[in-house]
């Protein structure tokens, strides 16, 4: 599969959203039950970085970042969302949009990213860890999804370039 890693349009949002409704129906993929409409998923996500994974002209992962608070000391800090459709999966997608994320992060001034993930969601994990983020903590009894407590791990990744001073 021949793939490239561009800039995020605002026309491609009905591929991002369908894949994020995929990664919702899994179960393991995010507290979210359902796709947010545009106005508020573009006003959650930073700007840049926002990528799409094409093949040909068919989008088939998406990557973003959302700021983990408002407080200007933590501007630096964002909080990584990364999605590939499913009959994507497993051929390296992934990990080309994170190491694609992680380089457009740190130009764009960012030191540290997160990831919070569920300890069922392996693939995810092993994604993150083969990018270098380690394993901070696991969140216990984090929130609910579908009336059951769920954990998550949460995960960093430090940059070598960017707060290092």
């Amino acid at each position: 599969m021949k793939l490239t890693i561009e800039k995020m349009r605002r026309e491609d949002w009905v591929f991002v959203r369908s894949i994020y409704r995929e990664g919702i129906e899994t179960g393991n993929a995010t507290f979210e039950v359902d796709v947010p409409e545009w106005e508020h998923w573009d006003r959650v996500h930073l700007i840049e970085p926002r990528l799409v994974a094409r093949s040909g002209n068919q989008v088939v992962g998406w990557a973003a970042l959302c700021p983990v608070s408002d407080r200007c000391v933590y501007v630096g800090v964002a909080e990584v969302s990364i999605y590939v459709a499913g009959h994507a999966q497993g051929l390296g997608i992934g990990k080309s949009l994170l190491k694609k994320l992680i380089s457009r992060s740190e130009a764009a001034g960012i030191w540290t990213l997160q990831a919070g993930v569920f300890p069922e969601n392996e693939a995810s994990l092993e994604l993150h860890r083969s990018c270098g983020f380690r394993k901070v903590g696991q969140r216990e009894r984090f929130g609910k999804l579908n009336g059951v407590w769920r954990d998550v791990i949460l995960l960093e990744r430090r940059s070598n370039l960017v707060g290092v001073s």
